[in-house]
């Protein structure tokens, strides 16, 4: 899967401004950013099987740009190779030893599986703050203090494309306003009000939000 640059996570709110999704995002992303206070104290962990990469290295690169180290993350991974860099060689050791001034960041696109909903139960017990970013999971969400749920078939964007605005509205400074009005100038010209679009405007940015991530995902008509 490719990885949006900035023009297309631009896009990609500006579309999404409508619907009410740049609240939710931003919502859990403002969260996220006063709950992480401690430097080093941002845990990001996900399935054995698919582990949260791409959203720690965005993550990584709002935390410099915007200079709040308290947000750089730490990705704990289940079984780091004995020969790799030390930002990849983090391992489950890191959550038995979470404490209550540290957040636990879940990303998790597919159901949770036992051995991870342990470890989650486990880092709450200790008293971290527990955040899900997932994909609709009953058990994890019932477990975080704070999720963000994106139904497959349901949600207007992918699971990566939560991931994306997530991390990019984690360093905003909160104006949800400002920032609804300023997608849908880019979206429907200078001016225009973050209302919410006729039948006719909504099927024409579903259009537009689908050619994008297809484009994102590689899956567009290349003829």
């Amino acid at each position: 899967m490719e990885t949006m640059n900035a023009d297309q996570v631009a896009m990609l709110r500006a579309l999404l401004a409508p619907t009410g999704w740049l609240e939710r995002t931003s919502a859990f992303a403002r969260s996220l950013r006063r709950t992480a206070r401690t430097p080093g104290g941002l845990l990001v962990v996900g399935p054995p099987a698919d582990e949260p990469w791409h959203m720690t290295a965005h993550l990584a690169d709002e935390s410099r740009l915007a200079g709040i180290s308290e947000l750089d993350p730490t990705l704990v991974r289940w079984e780091p190779e004995p020969d790799a860099p030390p930002h990849l060689s983090v391992g489950m050791d890191r959550l038995r030893a979470a404490t209550r001034s540290e957040t636990l960041l879940v990303v998790s696109g597919q159901l949770a599986p036992a051995e991870l909903l342990e470890r989650v139960h486990d880092v709450r017990r200790a008293g971290a703050t527990v955040f899900a970013l997932d994909g609709d999971d009953p058990e994890l969400d019932g477990l975080a203090h704070e999720s963000l749920p994106v139904r497959p078939g349901a949600a207007p964007m992918s699971f990566d494309a939560a991931q994306h605005l997530v991390s990019s509205a984690v360093t905003d400074d909160g104006d949800i306003v400002g920032l609804r009005h300023a997608a849908a100038s880019l979206a429907f010209g200078p001016g225009t009000p973050p209302a919410t679009p006729a039948a006719g405007e909504s099927r024409s940015l579903r259009a537009k939000l689908a050619k994008l991530l297809d484009t994102v995902s590689g899956t567009a008509d290349e003829n």
